[in-house]
């Protein structure tokens, strides 16, 4: 509370949103055709995807331009917050204070050996028949695969971000390689493009408790099979220009007190 950032709602979520993005242990992130190494505290981001991620969800009114969110993070630098390598293609933000930050770094490392075990528990589990090709097991795809499929079947139309491969590489870690695929076959199955669409299917899975193949299997088929059936009725428009009695009749008999519903 001290901190000058707690005086200004922008700064602190933008401050927020730097200690949520940095990630816990040292990685590899794909940027357009470039790998980048990132270190603990790091994340990669951009002015474009910066904007978009402190402005969604905001009152138009609340929202800030892009220049505005840049010299925000700026002045993080300046205040020695944080570090800004940056390059015209992406910048990597560097948390000043990092290991400080953790409460503990044995207790985060045994909490994530824990969810890893635990990843691979779910990735060992036995695939079943039904729906074969959209849940197979992926052994064969690393991180480079998932994202290959992601820029082949959903980025298609789809300006690329840095933040997006950030994105993309914390559900690698959080998922796995099966799950993650998965979701992202479900979201290009239904012509779905961008992250925002993986991001959906697995906000889904998550509520619904899915940990594994054989649960996002059942929770598909489950969704599948309970979506509404809408079905048009289809309104027959009378042919005034013919000068057809008939059509003037058919107008007064069954014109609508209100409105037609076209849809049930």
């Amino acid at each position: 509370m001290d901190s000058p950032v707690w005086d200004d709602p922008n700064y602190l979520k933008l401050w927020m949103f730097c200690l949520m993005r940095a990630t816990h242990k040292e990685r590899e992130v794909l940027v357009g055709n470039q790998i980048i190494t990132l270190e603990p505290g790091q994340f990669v981001t951009g002015r474009k995807s910066l904007t978009e991620e402190l402005n969604k969800g905001m009152k138009p009114k609340h929202k800030q331009s892009e220049i505005s969110w840049w010299r925000y993070l700026n002045n993080l630098e300046k205040w020695q917050m944080l570090n800004i390598k940056k390059t015209n293609k992406y910048s990597i933000v560097t948390i000043s204070k990092w290991v400080d930050y953790q409460d503990n770094e044995q207790q985060l490392n045994n909490k994530r050996t824990s969810n890893e075990h635990q990843m691979n528990t779910n990735k060992n589990v036995k695939n079943v028949k039904n729906d074969k090709e959209l849940f197979s097991s992926s052994s064969d795809h690393d991180f480079a695969g998932v994202f290959q499929f992601y820029q082949s079947n959903l980025q298609k139309g789809v300006s690329e971000s840095p933040y997006n491969t950030e994105l993309i590489s914390q559900w690698f870690d959080e998922w796995g390689k099966d799950l993650l695929l998965a979701a992202m076959k479900v979201a290009a199955k239904k012509e779905a493009k961008g992250v925002s669409f993986v991001e959906g299917v697995l906000k889904k899975w998550k509520e619904a408790g899915v940990k594994t193949i054989e649960d996002a299997r059942k929770y598909q088929l489950e969704f599948n099979s309970n979506k509404p059936n809408y079905q048009s009725n289809v309104v027959k428009i009378p042919n005034y220009e013919s000068g057809d009695s008939n059509a003037r009749n058919h107008e007064r008999d069954s014109k609508p007190s209100g409105y037609v519903k076209l849809y049930k």
